[in-house]
């Protein structure tokens, strides 16, 4: 990724630590304004980051949850 990327990630996954603690969801415009008031990219990068790191708890949860109700021995690497 480029430094804007880069950033923008970092920023987001930061981001998502304190609204995941908080519950103020709200957070996430109040850095974006922050953010674009300096550079309008960056701040696309951020909101798109943010998006992309939520979708990818969402997967992970339903990926989790669904393991979760596959028998161990289905499970297992190898068990083809």
């Amino acid at each position: 990724m480029g430094i804007v990327e880069d950033v923008a990630d970092e920023l987001a996954t930061q981001s998502l630590v304190i609204i995941n603690a908080t519950g103020d969801d709200a957070f996430v415009a109040k850095v974006a304004e922050a953010i674009g008031g300096s550079s309008q990219t960056m701040e696309e990068a951020y909101l798109t980051a943010v998006r992309v790191r939520r979708a990818e708890q969402r997967a992970r949860e339903l990926l989790d949850s669904l393991q979760a109700q596959i028998p161990k021995q289905l499970a297992a690497p190898g068990n083809d």
